[in-house]
């Protein structure tokens, strides 16, 4: 499911807040059931127009992203909750409404990995493709993947981790 909300009115000391987004972020997806793989990233950008700034964040989760883009002179943000996990949209909408005090919305929920026939089909195939993210895989020449040097003691916790799921 991928819910989409556009927030506008929002407070802009709450929008502007870098921790407050940190926080969200750190602390969001076990809210809602999901698994982050990563600690967030949250930046703030400074644009040519002065009225663009803003802060950005997202963090990777085992089932996809959560991500934050905000505008805090316009009173505007834009937030992404991506996942091929089900989770409460309605229930997600209203955290986000109380976290950044925003009286008006416009969401859109768009449902993603149709084509899985059942939860463990899902869970392996999201396990296939998220191995990847692994900090001991790299992209090199012409998009070719190749192994990093794993530290020593063997596999990574993600790799390790995979494995012990695709057992299950």
């Amino acid at each position: 499911m991928h819910l989409a909300i556009d927030g506008y009115g929002g407070d802009p000391k709450k929008l502007q807040d870098v921790d407050l987004i940190q926080d969200f972020l750190d602390e969001y997806p076990s809210t809602i059931g999901m698994t982050k793989v990563v600690p967030p990233q949250v930046y703030t950008y400074h644009g040519k127009v002065p009225e663009d700034w803003g802060v950005s964040g997202f963090v990777i989760i085992a089932e996809s992203h959560i991500s934050i883009h905000t505008f805090p002179d316009r009173g505007y943000v834009n937030i992404d909750i991506f996942s091929c996990k089900e989770f409460d949209a309605d229930a997600s909408l209203e955290d986000v409404k109380a976290t950044f005090s925003l009286p008006e919305v416009k969401t859109w929920t768009l449902e993603r990995g149709l084509e899985y026939s059942a939860p463990r089909e899902a869970y392996h195939g999201m396990v296939r493709e998220r191995v990847g993210l692994s900090p001991f895989m790299s992209v090199g020449p012409e998009g070719a993947e190749r192994n990093v040097q794993a530290p020593a003691g063997g596999a990574t916790d993600i790799e390790h981790t995979a494995a012990q799921r695709a057992q299950d």
